[in-house]
């Protein structure tokens, strides 16, 4: 996600942060909680929406330059103001009216993430996918964005799948499964030059390391090889996160989220916490899906997917939650080797694929039913606030706000993006059931948006 858009403030809040405590339950009983559920904020009427094709499609990741909002993911057929477009794993649109643009670069397979200059006059794209358009084009490419057409004279050859680009330190950074990308030999993250592609050796940070654990019931997990899922940048450009599956960074030891310092060359900071060390059930061996920065970098926020703990607290499905799965947190982010957070709000066992933040407010979206649910595990325990598919926590307190604009779970939303002018919320989802897939009340499949009340 664009950083200044990332730092912009959302005045989306719309009541008082719920009552209970996250440490204790509140007194609320389930059905108190369910009934607390309202129709929160309407939601644009005029976005682009995902086509049913008879199969279910999704966009995995949002990104605005200008007055663009750009869109990738795995689809085909894009609906907007009665009509539908043909448009292969990417298209974009106006950010104020939701008009589709002409743009419409048809990458052959799918397009995990984006990122575009400062000029608007390019995109970056990283995926699966052989081609583009009509031209070869390897899990990485960089297109024009006026006529969607490749670059000339740039390299487009990635080894294997590209999962994350952000644009940082005068440099494209680029995440995945690869071993080598444009000629270069750093696997699964290497920088690349704006000029030609080519891999410029400034992030020369050795990742490697799987996970491999057995849970209290004598399962084992097995995490796949090494890779970096997820690139979120600071505010200010000098950090960097990074998710994936890794157990060293360079040197350190880290498990599922590492922060890298970017100056006149790229060291691992020592921020990490012994918490992320912790593993979940073991389907799911990485389970940090996404990070956000507050927008003075003085703290990160992260979101879980997990379930439940492997071994120990929160085991068992009847024990309040524990550990980091299945919730949203929040850390400082100091340069603190041994640094805890400073709350953790459990959804009760679903999945939080992204997060967002603003000065106030922290955003957070998945396959979730509830916040506030430390007492509850695939049910609302007592103090659980209903906040299907979409929530919001209070920054300061990590308590669910009143904000409950409600979204169809779906597979779940995979990307947050807060933008001003127009000042909002966009959500990427899928299109799972089709008609019956809503946002804040109102059908949207695929993609909403939530403006300031």
């Amino acid at each position: 996600m664009d950083a200044l858009t990332r730092r912009i403030h959302l005045a989306l809040l719309v009541g008082l942060a719920a009552a209970s405590a996250l440490t204790a339950p509140s007194g609320h009983t389930p059905a108190e909680a369910v009934a607390a559920a309202g129709p929160g904020v309407v939601a644009a009427p005029n976005t682009p929406s995902l086509h049913w094709t008879g199969r279910t499609e999704q966009i995995n990741e949002l990104a605005r330059c200008g007055p663009t909002i750009y869109a990738v993911g795995s689809f085909t057929k894009i609906d907007q103001g009665g009509v539908t477009y043909d448009r292969r794993h990417a298209f974009s649109f106006s950010a104020t009216t939701g008009a589709m643009t002409s743009w419409n670069p048809a990458p052959n397979g799918v397009v995990n993430a984006i990122a575009l200059n400062a000029t608007c006059s390019r995109a970056y794209l990283g995926g699966s996918f052989f081609a583009v358009g009509a031209a070869t084009a390897h899990n990485f490419a960089a297109v024009d964005t006026a006529r969607g057409i490749l670059i000339g004279q740039f390299r487009h050859e990635a080894g294997n799948v590209v999962e994350a680009i952000v644009l940082g330190a005068g440099r494209i950074i680029v995440g995945g499964s690869f071993r080598h990308i444009n000629g270069g030999t750093h696997p699964y993250l290497a920088s690349l030059r704006t000029s030609d592609g080519a891999d410029d050796g400034y992030v020369h940070v050795a990742i490697s390391g799987t996970y491999t654990y057995t849970d209290d019931n004598g399962a084992q997990a097995r995490s796949g090889p090494p890779r970096i899922a997820q690139l979120v940048l600071g505010p200010y450009g000098g950090r960097l996160i990074l998710l994936g599956t890794f157990t060293s960074v360079g040197t350190q030891s880290r498990r599922q989220i590492a922060v890298l310092r970017l100056g006149s060359y790229v060291s691992v900071d020592r921020w990490f916490s012994p918490e992320f060390a912790a593993n979940c059930a073991v389907g799911a061996p990485f389970y940090v899906r996404d990070a956000a920065w507050s927008p003075d970098g003085h703290y990160i926020f992260v979101a879980d997917t997990g379930y439940k703990p492997a071994t120990g607290a929160g085991f068992r499905t009847w024990q309040p939650r524990a550990g980091l799965c299945d919730a949203v947190a929040k850390f400082p982010a100091g340069s603190d080797s041994n640094t805890r957070h400073v709350w953790v709000n459990y959804t009760g066992c679903d999945s939080l694929y992204a997060v967002a933040a603003d000065a106030t407010t922290v955003y957070v979206a998945g396959h979730e039913r509830w916040l506030n649910n430390r007492a509850g595990c695939d049910t609302a325990g007592a103090g659980a606030l209903a906040r299907p598919g979409v929530g919001a926590v209070s920054a300061a307190t990590g308590l669910a706000t009143a904000w409950n604009p409600t979204r169809s779970r779906g597979l779940g939303a995979h990307d947050l993006l807060l933008t001003t002018r127009p000042t909002g919320l966009w959500i990427a989802s899928d299109n799972l059931d089709n008609l019956a897939v809503t946002c804040a009340h109102s059908r949207h499949p695929g993609l909403c948006f939530l403006p300031a009340g």
